[in-house]
């Protein structure tokens, strides 16, 4: 992997750079393989140590404790407490909470458009690249979400087809209309580059639109933009 400068990762994002601080990694799956394979790529990074792990959800909050990751590696399904509700048991914890990127075979996880609502920042394939597996940890590290386009339209298409929670239109409110269309194309699974080609604006324009559309609608990351999109009704599956 290149030092310097970005190349384009198979999960739809540039891969950056090691980052100037070391991201805290936890890994939480009941396969003793799984934890054991991904804590040594990721310690023989110089940008990364991986400061616990657990075998079962029902460990996660002792193990955020104890070791205050940055990151969280969750497994979804897992025999005692699944990742769903121990992503949920991470964020109610007080204080400030490590971000979690889900860990799923996606093909059997019908769980994918609950743990974003639950507050995870995006979702790896278990099968992903060494590559992939180490752009995720930087580009969840530095603030964004991790919704590779083609992975989102899938989820989107296959995932979010029934009814989820009654519509709340009223947020959209608080908008501007340039904002709901730039809402809608992140909701669709398009990257700022794409939205701003579509829209004929500036890439950095559509990045403080994105912002906006955060800040007024109190979300976390462009994962929670894809949530709000249809729970308010803005996006409709199969659209």
């Amino acid at each position: 992997m290149p030092e310097s400068g970005a190349s384009q990762s198979p999960v739809g994002q540039s891969v950056p750079p090691p980052l100037s601080e070391t991201i805290r990694v936890a890994i939480v799956d009941d396969q003793a393989m799984v934890r054991q394979g991904f804590g040594a790529l990721l310690d023989a990074q110089s940008d990364m140590t991986v400061v616990g792990s657990a075998e079962d959800g029902s460990q996660v909050v002792d193990l955020v404790r104890r070791t205050d990751p940055d990151i969280i590696l969750m497994d979804i399904r897992m025999p005692t407490l699944n990742g769903l509700d121990a992503t949920r048991a991470v964020f109610s914890m007080p204080g400030d909470h490590p971000k979690v990127i889900m860990l799923t075979t996606f093909d059997a996880d019908e769980y994918v458009f609950s743990a974003l609502r639950a507050g995870a920042s995006g979702f790896l394939l278990k099968d992903a690249t060494a590559e992939d597996m180490i752009t995720a940890v930087r580009v969840v590290a530095e603030g964004q979400s991790l919704l590779a386009p083609s992975v989102t339209r899938r989820l989107i298409a296959e995932y979010v087809s029934g009814p989820k929670v009654a519509k709340d239109t009223a947020v959209l409110g608080q908008l501007t209309d340039r904002e709901i269309d730039v809402m809608t194309l992140v909701a669709k699974g398009h990257t700022n580059a794409e939205v701003a080609d579509h829209l004929f604006l500036a890439e950095q324009t559509v990045k403080t639109h994105v912002s906006r559309v955060l800040s007024k609608l109190g979300l976390r990351d462009r994962a929670q933009i894809v949530v709000a999109a249809y729970e308010s009704g803005l996006i409709v599956a199969g659209s």
